[in-house]
């Protein structure tokens, strides 16, 4: 039987996979900070006896969009957007250091800076609390600031956030979402990340593209799945020709 077959497969199962990634980027196109997974594929000749008449795709990288997504104002001060390239550090749930660009953060009962996941999130001295009474304020190197709330109390420093921007390339998105460098351990502070208080960053998912995407993939498979149906029709009526039935 003709490669072209197996081939076509490989194809449809890799236009499938390409499906899944457009489909979870159409999923979180409003969720705050996101970054859209790419996928690529390349072309790869089939090993074996005879010309090299067949090729087959395999995936060649897979990363994500580092595209800034919009700034959106909401007056919170404890929403947080970095400006530019750059990350928040937070501890994940196995106790290792991640990082996110979603910086609508909060107060957990003790007290403590967390994400909307309840993730501590990390300052350049540890996790970060806030005591009862204080108003917060964070100016754009990450420095927070508590105000007492009433009574003529000094304001005092609460501490600085934890603000990196590891290359591109030494970053990896995990299944829980979270970015980590590849390999495992934590990334320096970055002093030239600014952020701004007030405002969160919207998702980088342009969903017109993704749209897009998604009706070409849609596309490829049918005709993949068709080429598939029509050496099968090609090679019964060959073994009917020579009586190979």
């Amino acid at each position: 039987m003709d490669k072209l077959i197996y081939l076509a497969a490989q194809a449809a199962k890799s236009t499938m996979a390409r499906q899944d990634n457009i489909a979870n980027n159409l999923a979180n196109v409003s969720t705050p900070g996101f970054r859209a997974q790419l996928m690529a594929f390349r072309s790869a000749p089939v090993e074996g006896q005879g010309q090299g008449a067949r090729n087959y795709d395999v995936e060649s990288t897979v990363g994500f969009d580092d595209t800034p997504g919009q700034l959106q104002s909401t007056g919170r001060p404890l929403d947080l957007a970095v400006q530019g390239k750059g990350w928040f550090a937070v501890t994940a749930p196995d106790g290792s250091e991640a990082y996110t660009r979603a910086g609508s953060f909060q107060l957990d009962d003790a007290g403590q800076l967390v994400t909307n996941g309840g993730l501590p999130v990390q300052g350049t001295g540890g996790p970060i609390s806030v005591p009862p009474g204080y108003s917060i304020s964070v100016a754009d190197d990450g420095t927070m600031t508590g105000t007492p709330t009433s009574g003529k109390a000094t304001p005092i420093q609460l501490g600085k956030l934890k603000l990196v921007n590891p290359p591109k390339d030494n970053m990896e998105r995990g299944d829980d979402g979270l970015f980590r460098v590849k390999g495992g351990g934590a990334a320096d502070v970055d002093p030239n990340v600014k952020i701004a208080s007030g405002y969160v960053e919207t998702s980088n998912v342009n969903p017109v593209e993704m749209l897009v995407e998604m009706i070409s993939a849609a596309r490829s498979f049918e005709t993949q799945m068709k080429t598939i149906s029509s050496q099968q029709q090609n090679g019964q009526a060959a073994n009917n020709l020579f009586g190979l039935n």
